[in-house]
């Protein structure tokens, strides 16, 4: 990895996610770990009580210090900048569906965004949001993918999956599977596609090797399985992408492709359906994913888990995820004063 002086290193805007969940957990003590200080300028925004609270729980030396702004931050081991929208009631339990964490979240979400999309900061790394809790404040997303595309005026989007072995980009996401197989088309298909190689290309992965899998079972078996899915919806976008030059293949067999691709023979794998590619993705390493949203004018990762209610408060969530989760925003961002 290239080195930078602290001036040229990103600034990313970190949400704490959703209050009573693991989120403020794992944001102070990923912002504490040193490799996150030596490649970027992270500056979280959430609430600072409640980030003083997770400091005392986990036991951390640590100073919370409220900015007004990304200008006023001041980036040293040691302390955390926090945009304080100051939200949550001081005695929000942990572990508990709440209207008011889910509405904060959504707020957290929404200066971030703003910030990105002014150049104020070069990506955003976002901690768990839990879906129920963010429909009952009346923020009708079925996730942060879908909330961040609307809030940068984003028609089109697609979501990444990264862990240190295997890299998933989906075509459909949060939708039925019926669903799902209906609205596959080949452009959509070519879109994601493109995606996908983009982001990779950003990473500095000039030519990555893409493999795209098919719908049914041994794709298809030459018309035997499904109703010709491959042929009529995949194929010609497949075909689409490589005629623009990006090195990829299928409709493959889904069985075999994340096979193929767990021992390195493929940079990225092209899923149909959300759990097409989240399955094998957690399967291989659900502690230290991340969550890419690509499309957006502006990068955004995240921790690949929810908000573990089960654990939240109790000191113990593994901050691994949202490490990573950083790493990849700073290695995707568009460095201060330079194009993208």
């Amino acid at each position: 990895m290239n080195t930078f002086e602290p001036q040229d290193l990103p600034v990313l805007a970190v949400t704490m996610g959703d209050g009573a969940g693991v989120g403020p957990e794992i944001v102070v003590a990923a912002l504490l770990d040193p490799k996150t200080s030596a490649e970027s300028r992270p500056v979280v925004i959430g609430d600072a009580l409640r980030l003083r609270q997770v400091a005392e729980l986990i036991g951390a030396t640590v100073a919370i210090v409220p900015v007004d702004s990304v200008a006023d931050a001041v980036f040293e081991q040691g302390r955390i900048n926090v945009i304080d929208l100051a939200l949550l009631p001081e005695d929000l339990p942990w572990g508990e569906l709440s209207a008011a964490a889910g509405h904060a979240a959504y707020e957290y979400i929404k200066v971030a965004a703003e910030l990105a999309m002014s150049g104020e900061v070069q990506a955003i790394c976002t901690a768990p949001l839990n879906k129920e809790a963010l429909h009952a404040a009346g923020h009708l997303y079925p996730g942060h993918t879908e909330l961040l595309a609307s809030l940068t005026g984003t028609d089109e989007v697609s979501m990444m999956l990264s862990t240190s072995r295997i890299k998933v980009i989906h075509v459909t996401t949060h939708i039925g599977l019926v669903d799902a197989v209906r609205k596959i088309n080949p452009g959509l298909v070519e879109r994601t596609i493109r995606r996908g190689h983009e982001a990779l290309v950003r990473a500095g992965n000039p030519q990555p090797k893409i493999g795209v899998c098919a719908i049914n079972p041994h794709a298809g078996e030459g018309g035997l399985f499904g109703q010709g899915e491959e042929a009529e919806k995949i194929e010609p976008g497949v075909r689409a992408a490589r005629g623009s030059g990006i090195d990829v293949y299928g409709p493959l067999a889904a069985d075999t492709l994340f096979f193929l691709a767990g021992r390195g023979d493929y940079d990225l794998v092209v899923a149909m359906y959300h759990d097409q590619g989240h399955g094998p993705v957690k399967v291989l390493g659900i502690e230290a994913g991340v969550n890419i949203t690509v499309g957006t004018p502006v990068i955004r990762t995240s921790v690949d888990h929810g908000t573990a209610f089960d654990i939240a408060g109790k000191g113990i969530a593994d901050p691994r995820s949202m490490v990573e989760a950083l790493h990849q925003a700073a290695e995707m961002a568009t460095r201060p004063g330079v194009a993208a």
